[in-house]
């Protein structure tokens, strides 16, 4: 009876020590002072940032423990020392966290499948930024000893480099179909155009139901669909929105022989420049079939300089705005991240150009309706 009395005894323990419904993360903080304080931060579905707790400190370690979930999320550390964050993914498995003070980028989080396949990432980019900088280097010093066979070599490494760093991007995603990360590089890749939209419909189409069904996968597929609509060759989305006089007007109200939908902003420098070449365009070519519907991404408060720049810049055609900034929906439709932006459609709505400008607006243009 004594020896089983011990037995349950010990099982007792080790019940109580073997905490099953929360995961420890145990770090080393290298060069950090007692007491500092280690945030975790972590980014709930509407991309904001919450502080979930603070870890303190002691001899260089710390320490937490957390709630398991079957949910997938992002965290991520932070030092108010420090500038710069270590990403990490809650999983339900223990983690260890390394950070260095002198080196932020270089800290980094162990444990779990998609921690693991994310610092192999990490890793891998590391090694072609590397690589860049080196033959920068080089090319910097053969601009200075006119070596320009060498400069064009380094060049085209570079180029090569890029295109290695992209196939490894598409590899990495097309392998983790569990991870969120994955999610968030594709999400990356479509906003730089490193990709294209059907590419990117085709990997988002193997997530695990897992991570489809997050909002980042959502919101993903939303960005892929913009981007489907809006390519050469697709179907102008459909859109309306107040004119400055306080009217709904339609795309479809206006649709000419061709027309343009010109993205711009009474405080974009750029599209004020590009705003003479498209006026002198449709001066020329509006009695000829060319109608314009301009989309301003000007903020709430803005509508007064929105207005006054359509009359200083002679924009006498049709004008529409949410006053809502970037997050205008029509440029979220288009995929619009960057202005000016300009879709030019077929009669029937078809997209059969995008960002046309200066000569070259006036080249397509004049090819579509007869120049003088």
């Amino acid at each position: 009876m004594k020896h089983i009395f011990l037995l349950l005894t010990t099982l007792s323990i080790i019940s109580c020590q073997t905490d099953s419904t929360n995961y420890q993360l145990e770090g080393k903080a290298f060069g950090f002072s007692d007491g500092e304080k280690v945030y975790v931060y972590q980014i709930d579905k509407n991309n904001q940032s919450k502080i979930i707790d603070s870890l303190t400190v002691n001899g260089e370690k710390f320490s937490g423990s957390f709630p398991k979930s079957e949910e997938l999320a992002i965290n991520y550390l932070q030092t108010k020392s420090v500038n710069g964050n270590v990403i990490f993914f809650p999983e339900n498995t223990n983690l260890k966290a390394t950070i260095y003070k002198d080196s932020i980028a270089a800290s980094f989080v162990t444990g779990g499948k998609q921690n693991e396949a994310y610092k192999k990432y990490y890793d891998k980019m590391k090694a072609f930024n590397q690589q860049r900088i080196a033959n920068n280097e080089l090319f910097k010093q053969a601009r200075r000893d006119q070596n320009t066979q060498l400069a064009a070599e380094l060049q085209a490494k570079n180029i090569e480099l890029t295109d290695q760093e992209n196939a490894y991007k598409i590899l990495y995603v097309s392998e983790n179909p569990n991870s969120l990360f994955s999610v968030i590089l594709l999400s990356q890749m479509l906003n730089k155009k490193e990709i294209s939209s059907v590419d990117a419909a085709t990997l988002s189409s193997k997530f695990s139901p897992k991570v489809a069904a997050t909002s980042l996968a959502k919101k993903l597929t939303f960005s892929i669909n913009s981007a489907k609509n809006a390519d050469i060759g697709g179907k102008a989305p459909e859109f309306s929105a107040k004119t400055p006089e306080g009217k709904t007007l339609a795309l479809k109200d206006v649709l000419g022989t061709y027309t343009i939908i010109d993205f711009w902003a009474s405080w974009c420098k750029p599209c004020r420049r590009e705003n003479p070449n498209v006026v002198r365009v449709y001066n020329k070519y509006h009695e000829k079939g060319l109608n314009i519907i301009s989309v301003s991404l000007d903020k709430a408060g803005q509508e007064d300089r929105w207005i006054k720049a359509i009359e200083d810049d002679h924009m006498t055609w049709n004008h529409v705005s949410n006053l809502r900034g970037w997050s205008d929906p029509i440029a979220q439709q288009y995929s619009v991240r960057s202005i000016p932006a300009t879709f030019l459609l077929d009669i029937d709505g078809k997209i059969i150009a995008k960002n046309l400008r200066g000569t070259a607006l006036e080249t397509k243009i004049a090819s579509l309706l007869g120049g003088e």
